[in-house]
């Protein structure tokens, strides 16, 4: 059992066991059909009827679909339960309402985010997934060109629809937990504070709105520090947001020294066990024993409930099949071992931070 969802039953019944079954069959079909409704504007029509509801009819002269077109994709829409019928009768009298489901691909921010990941950064790559498996290695990135080892190197040379993709995925978890992070991590009072992995300047550009005198460096790939040094002027903090271009496991590049606090946010999920080893160590050879070492990271067995567990279960997959083939979303007591394998001590744990159950993690050097 994992923060109370039992993964050790199976009390579901057979004949409900087998339709989960066929869900997963036509997965493919059934995305798409949603991604149809919703980019030809039929669930949005459908919504705005309220209760009325639409005809098949009426669909079809409102988005410019033809009937056939309407017919298959809300007869799939009633068994995925995205919508409902109002009256049931003859075809001629049936009208469409918007059900629950259909309510959130329509309207929930993290459901649209994830959709739109999912479509635009994971959907094609995604028939790889055993391959990558097999190897060890992205092969879904071949989509986009076969030049790169990881995402991470072709992120500011992806399609502007794949970049807001994946850009707009990114943000939307690690955002909702930085109100709730950021008293905690400056009642610390830092002064100077290592933005690992800091990507576009987000949480550097919080922390100083947050605090007037913190000085952030952020430690990025180097497409990744170019955008952040445009961001952080644009923000206004370009005097106290300075940047350190490198790849973080580049064995013979150090991180600088002189840290009141190291912060990693949804960083090290993006590497394999041994990886976030290496680079804890190297984190620990710059900082000193007073150092603030904060991870903060979504993990799947520290989630409130099944849904959100089955989404970072989910997510792992895209780290397999497109970003490097050897990460995933870990369980607690994974990472916190490969951490404190690189010599550091857990001091403290913020479980369930945020509206997505971020945890945040305090670590010392030991």
């Amino acid at each position: 059992m994992e923060n109370g969802i039992d993964y050790t039953q199976d009390n579901i019944r057979a004949v409900d066991a087998k339709f989960e079954a066929q869900k997963i069959a036509f997965a493919p079909l059934s995305f798409q059909a949603m991604r149809a409704l919703l980019e030809l504007g039929i669930l949005r029509k459908v919504s705005g009827a309220g209760e009325r509801g639409l005809s098949r009819q009426e669909i079809s002269s409102e988005v410019g679909v033809p009937l056939y077109g309407v017919g298959v994709l809300v007869e799939i829409a009633l068994g995925l339960k995205v919508l409902r019928l109002q009256t049931a009768g003859s075809r001629e009298d049936e009208r469409f309402v918007l059900g629950k489901t259909g309510w959130f691909l329509l309207e929930d921010d993290m459901t649209r985010v994830n959709f739109n990941f999912v479509n635009d950064v994971c959907y094609k790559g995604a028939f790889d997934i055993a391959e990558s498996v097999r190897t060890g290695k992205p092969c879904g990135l071949s989509v986009f060109g076969e030049q790169w080892k990881t995402i991470y190197e072709a992120l500011s040379s992806l399609p502007e629809k794949v970049k807001k993709s994946w850009f707009d995925f990114d943000h939307f978890y690690s955002d909702m937990a930085f109100p709730d992070a950021l008293p905690l991590v400056f009642a610390g009072k830092p002064y100077r504070l290592f933005d690992i992995g800091g990507n576009t300047a987000k949480w550097a550009i919080r922390c100083c709105a947050y605090n007037p005198d913190v000085h952030i460096t952020i430690i990025d790939l180097p497409g990744q520090t170019a955008v952040a040094e445009k961001n952080a002027a644009a923000a206004g903090f370009a005097g106290r947001i300075d940047l350190y271009p490198c790849d973080v496991l580049d064995a013979g590049m150090n991180f600088p020294s002189g840290a009141d606090a190291v912060w990693m946010s949804q960083f090290l999920d993006c590497f394999s066990l041994d990886d976030v080893s290496r680079i804890l160590e190297k984190t620990g050879r710059a900082a000193g024993p007073q150092t603030d070492i904060w991870i903060l990271e979504p993990l799947w067995d520290m989630q409130r409930f099944e849904a959100s567990a089955y989404s970072l279960q989910a997510i792992s997959l895209y780290f397999t099949c497109m970003a490097n083939g050897k990460s995933k979303m870990y369980r607690f007591a994974e990472l916190n071992n490969a951490v404190e394998r690189a010599g550091f001590e857990l001091k403290t744990a913020h479980h369930n931070l945020g509206s997505n159950s971020y945890s945040l993690l305090l670590y010392r050097k030991r």
